[in-house]
């Protein structure tokens, strides 16, 4: 066959089971599958598949209708125009949480500083900031060692130098490691987080490309809104003197992290709407 009639074919057969985004997804995989550019597959689609990438690009194409993650499959996902590796251990990067670096980057008013990212997966947050403030110290942490090591190995592979990346439940690695919170080394200009957000009987987990991703990562108790809250108790103690604490969240959820935010005490909040038009990030600052 030829490889634009494989791409008709996968994609009718991925339309069929329910995909989103097809074509998109069929393209994807078969550059992938055969290591030719899509300009290459727009220009010589009419040319025979050669029967080993026919065979790959199949095997992708039957894993991807039972709802694997394109990501998954092909182990990266762009992200701020950044390539990242991702894993199964970690959550696939979304351009929704882009507004979350958005947020963090306008905040960014001093030459220099110090940004943390809490559950920080591939790093995709940490490392889009990163590379836009390069003279800023930016630490990216998770529980997941897996995960950690994941955002180092993506952040040599970008030659970005000014995150680093460590195994942390939330602070515990700066409290264990600081003697008190307020220690130069342990504060933060600028606190970001993604974090499980998602209630336990949401019935989304059951949907896309959710089903298959590290439910750690998605469930929070307290009908998703347990981490959330002990972020903005605890990050108190280690953001600098008006520092801001940014936070994604699900889209009904703005509301009550406004109100959790307010009775911490903290200044200026406000919601920040997705590309969807869904208030999706928080923020407050500290006086």
């Amino acid at each position: 066959m030829t490889f634009d009639a494989l791409l008709k074919s996968a994609a009718q057969r991925l339309q069929l089971a329910g995909s989103p985004s097809p074509r998109i997804d069929a393209e994807v995989l078969m550059e992938f599958a055969t290591g030719r550019s899509r300009t290459w597959l727009y220009t010589w689609g009419d040319s025979e598949c050669p029967t080993w990438e026919h065979a790959r690009f199949d095997a992708l194409i039957a894993a991807r209708a039972q709802g694997q993650p394109v990501a998954y499959l092909t182990g990266e996902r762009e992200f701020w125009g950044l390539p990242l590796a991702t894993s199964s251990t970690t959550l696939i990067p979304r351009p929704d949480t882009e507004t979350l670096v958005e947020t963090a980057l306008a905040r960014a008013g001093t030459p220099t500083g110090r940004l943390l990212d809490l559950g920080t997966g591939t790093g995709a947050i940490a490392l889009a900031f990163a590379s836009e403030k390069p003279d800023w110290q930016v630490v990216g942490v998770d529980v997941r060692p897996e995960a950690v090591a994941l955002a180092a190995d993506n952040a040599r592979t970008l030659n970005i130098t000014n995150a680093t990346f460590l195994v942390s439940d939330w602070f515990s690695a700066f409290t264990l490691s600081s003697p008190s919170a307020s220690s130069p080394g342990s504060t933060f200009e600028i606190i970001v987080s993604n974090p499980p957000y998602i209630a336990a009987d949401d019935p989304h987990l059951g949907q896309g490309d959710v089903r298959f991703e590290p439910r750690s990562a998605l469930v929070a108790e307290a009908d998703g809104m347990a981490d959330l809250l002990h972020l903005i108790t605890t990050a108190q103690a280690f953001l600098s003197p008006g520092g801001w604490l940014a936070l994604e969240h699900g889209y009904q959820q703005a509301p009550s992290v406004r109100q959790a935010l307010k009775l911490a005490g903290y200044q200026s909040v406000e919601s920040v709407q997705d590309m969807g038009g869904h208030e999706r990030v928080t923020l407050g600052h500290l006086e």
